[in-house]
């Protein structure tokens, strides 16, 4: 049967079908192929296929592909659950009802050698959470997202899948040659990224096992000499670091504000800076640009180039960001 796929070379094939899924664009019902050098991804529709692949559409044959056993097919139900490498992370209050879910998604066709389940709030300064450990026995994985790979332990670490496409837009912003701050690097899902786009990169964190991930993770996707990784609180690099950045990020959403002063101390004369911050759906963005505005007194001119609500983050609370130029003023 001839079905509307993109065509594109074999090594962006495992970025290019990150992409699809994230645009929902995939075709689940055809099998992916391989023809010499091209892969061929069959999407549900042209219409549904981002603009950057409308020149790799074609009609091809595809083979259906036979469904998978879901765990909504076994449990009757259709369960919460997120994939992170080869774990399988869900949020069950009922230690009966988790036990049910971890088996039927041992039991089903997704792969995965490890099923885990919140057993806390993320709490403490190293924003990390507790598990229940419900099938295997490791915490450790390496999650693929555009392209890279991160090695990472959810036991040890901070670090949320459901960011992927925020993060991809954030850095697709960056320039080569750029000098990029990321104040709470985590193991590194902005900072990597940045530096495969070419920018020098300085990436901070108070989590010691995280510096050590995004090291880790720095050389694993080939940019270890772009990144510079630091564990300790980012406050520190303003006497080293100021007036140097071009771009920073403060992915803190608690507590960003408490490090905005720390931020502009590290702006060059012309600075982007990823704000991200929670506030009531009343006025999601006015606090952080209040906070901003504050912070560069008159310093900086502050324009507010984006205002984005990245995901619900509780009931009438958002998860946001603002992307804000600081340009120096002059006497």
């Amino acid at each position: 049967m001839s079905v509307p796929c993109v065509a594109v070379a074999r090594e962006r094939g495992e970025t290019v079908r990150s992409r699809l899924a994230d645009a929902d664009a995939l075709d689940g019902d055809h099998q992916i192929a391989v023809d010499g050098d091209t892969i061929y991804i069959p999407v549900t529709g042209r219409e549904a296929v981002p603009a950057e692949f409308a020149d790799r559409l074609v009609e091809r044959d595809a083979e259906r592909r036979d469904r998978p056993t879901t765990p909504a097919e076994i449990l009757g139900s259709e369960p919460s659950i997120e994939r992170l490498g080869d774990i399988v992370i869900i949020d069950e209050d009922d230690d009966e009802r988790a036990r049910e879910v971890a088996d039927a998604v041992a039991a089903s066709d997704v792969p995965c050698d490890t099923v885990l389940n919140r057993a806390s709030p993320i709490e403490g300064e190293l924003r990390v959470r507790s598990w229940d450990v419900l099938v295997g026995d490791d915490t450790e994985t390496v999650h693929r997202e555009y392209g890279h790979e991160f090695a990472l332990d959810v036991a040890a670490v901070y670090f949320s899948p459901r960011l992927a496409t925020e993060r991809h837009r954030v850095v697709e912003q960056v320039d080569a040659g750029e000098s990029a701050i990321d104040m709470f690097a985590g193991v590194g899902p902005y900072a990597v990224p940045m530096a495969s786009r070419g920018a020098d990169v300085v990436a901070c964190d108070l989590n010691e096992r995280a510096v050590e991930y995004l090291r880790e993770n720095a050389a694993r996707n080939g940019v270890a000499e772009r990144v510079t990784a630091v564990a300790g609180d980012v406050r520190d690099l303003v006497d080293s670091r100021a007036d140097t950045a071009d771009r920073l990020v403060m992915n803190l959403p608690h507590s960003a504000d408490e490090f905005l002063d720390a931020a502009v101390a590290l702006a060059g004369d012309d600075c982007v800076i990823h704000y991200y911050d929670i506030q009531h759906e009343d006025d999601p963005f006015g606090p952080g640009r209040r906070a901003i505005e504050a912070a560069a007194g008159d310093a900086y001119a502050v324009d507010v180039e984006t205002e984005r609500v990245v995901r619900s983050y509780a009931p009438h609370e958002y998860n946001v960001c603002l992307d804000v130029r600081l340009t120096r003023t002059v006497d």
